[in-house]
């Protein structure tokens, strides 16, 4: 006899805790939902009709790849950020809700040209975009590969004839200045890497991760060139490690911009740094 959904839920659940991941019935219900191609909302309706096979063998596949700690985004595809879809894979980190605290205080400034650095899957510039439809931006990362997915994510949001993207090693294919520059860089120490989670370690670019052997090598890169990029009067607002924000205040400050705020995330801790080039 097939299974109901709810059985089938029950078991993916089961499986996912033997496997240690962290929240298994959430992800259980979040594959459940995408083998059932049913909303997540709706899926409490859905519990009690028999699953067909061939949602079964979906869900299946998707369990283990939960198993071996892949996250979700990357097994669906696709992570919500700021109310949008953004096509996630290997090549880009997963966008983290902290993230879009840098883009409210983005959004709460003026500007119509804006960098980002290191924009990975475009999350932080293409909200920005979607938002401001008089803006323009040029996104840039070291990673071809993290280029192709925020070219896809451009097109769906409808942002791609305002969104310039390219290859640089931060500011090495930058030319001309810009009202706001933004950036989601690298801060974890290289030796912090084996106290985070395995969904990051063995699935997450370690590119995009790992600093250096201090965890604030890429704000110093950033530092060297930022106020040669950055308009006067323009802003700049940069995500930091929860322990990383009187060292990166300093760092830039001495470049000459002037440190506006350290912004907290919803746990209190600093995340994200405002800085000001004067003028």
């Amino acid at each position: 006899m097939s299974q109901t959904a709810d059985e089938a839920l029950k078991t993916a659940i089961s499986q996912l805790r033997g496997a240690g991941v962290a929240d298994p019935a959430r992800d259980a219900r979040r594959l459940l939902a995408h083998a059932l191609d049913c909303p997540p909302s709706r899926l409490t309706l859905a519990l009690p009709e028999r699953i067909s096979r061939g949602a079964l063998a979906r869900l299946a596949t998707m369990v283990a790849a939960r198993k071996q700690h892949q996250p979700v985004a990357q097994i669906l595809g696709l992570r919500e950020f700021r109310g949008q879809q953004f096509r996630v894979t290997r090549a880009v980190l997963d966008p983290r809700p902290e993230t879009e605290i840098l883009v409210e205080k983005a959004l709460a400034l003026g500007f119509h040209r804006v960098l980002d650095l290191g924009c990975g899957s475009g999350c932080i510039l293409l909200s920005l975009l979607a938002e401001r439809a008089d803006a323009t931006g040029l996104g840039v990362d070291i990673s071809p590969g993290a280029l192709k997915i925020a070219a896809v994510n451009a097109g769906a949001l409808g942002v791609a004839s305002r969104a310039d993207l390219r290859v640089s090693d931060w500011f090495s294919d930058v030319e001309g200045t810009f009202d706001l520059i933004v950036a989601n860089p690298p801060y974890i120490a290289a030796h912090e890497m084996a106290g985070l989670a395995r969904d990051v370690v063995d699935w997450e670019p370690a590119l995009a991760l790992i600093a250096g052997p201090v965890g604030t090598e890429a704000y110093r890169s950033i530092a060297r060139d930022i106020a040669a990029h950055l308009a006067p009067g323009g802003h700049a607002l940069l995500e930091i490690g929860p322990t990383q924000g009187a060292e990166v205040s300093r760092i830039f400050q001495s470049t000459g911009l002037e440190l506006l705020a350290i912004h907290p995330d919803l746990d209190g801790r600093d995340r994200v740094i405002a800085l000001r080039r004067r003028g």
